[in-house]
């Protein structure tokens, strides 16, 4: 009985969360092309998907999909080479011209610890809010929300996630989309936004 209202419960985030996305969504209405539009609808529609989910877990058919951790951590000097060899850093003076320390503040605070026990435990999360943050806190003069994707790929790669079965998890309009809906939020909807993208990482 406790499982069931416990998987009722996690039904109604869902559909909560859902709803906050469709909101979200519906503020990006009149900047939206119609293939960035069918992007992002889709983009929720997957994660409605989610349901599906709970009602396996609700009868013990679901494997675990909390995540994973690892010791390895990704340097800002990795990532700074990455983006100055960005075809977009030849052409332009300002692209990825950083604003102070944010851009490092934001890679030491996704390994950041507090008590003996890390901020963000999971690859999951790590990757979640390294992609949040990049675009939301806008660390960079110019291209943000382009080098937010090129090192949330990064960080795919780099913890061995970007592929599944030789497919990558998340294409281009996907993460296009994700980008959107995350630099549309607002700051009190980021827990729907991270939950969103840590679906993503958990296919």
């Amino acid at each position: 009985m406790l499982k069931g209202y416990a998987v009722n419960q996690r039904r109604l985030e869902y559909l909560e969360k859902t709803i906050k996305l469709i909101d979200i969504a519906n503020r990006l209405d009149e900047e939206l092309e119609n293939g960035e539009a069918r992007e992002v609808i889709k983009l929720i529609g997957n994660y409605y998907k989610a349901l599906d989910l709970l009602e396996e877990y609700d009868h013990d058919k679901i494997v675990n999909r909390k995540g994973f951790s690892d010791s390895k951590v990704i340097t800002y000097e990795e990532c700074r080479n990455i983006i100055d060899n960005l075809k977009y850093s030849k052409t332009s003076e300002i692209f990825g011209k950083e604003r102070g320390d944010l851009f490092k503040g934001i890679l030491g605070n996704i390994y950041q610890s507090f008590a003996g026990q890390e901020i963000y435990p999971t690859i999951q999360e790590k990757g979640a809010n390294l992609l949040y943050l990049l675009i939301k806190d806008h660390p960079f003069t110019d291209g943000n929300k382009r080098i937010a994707a090129t090192m949330f790929i990064y960080f795919l790669n780099f913890y061995g996630m970007l592929y599944k079965d030789d497919v990558e998890i998340i294409d281009n309009k996907t993460l296009a989309a994700l980008t959107l809906l995350i630099a549309e939020s607002n700051p009190k909807e980021k827990n729907v936004i991270i939950d969103l993208v840590m679906n993503y990482m958990n296919e």
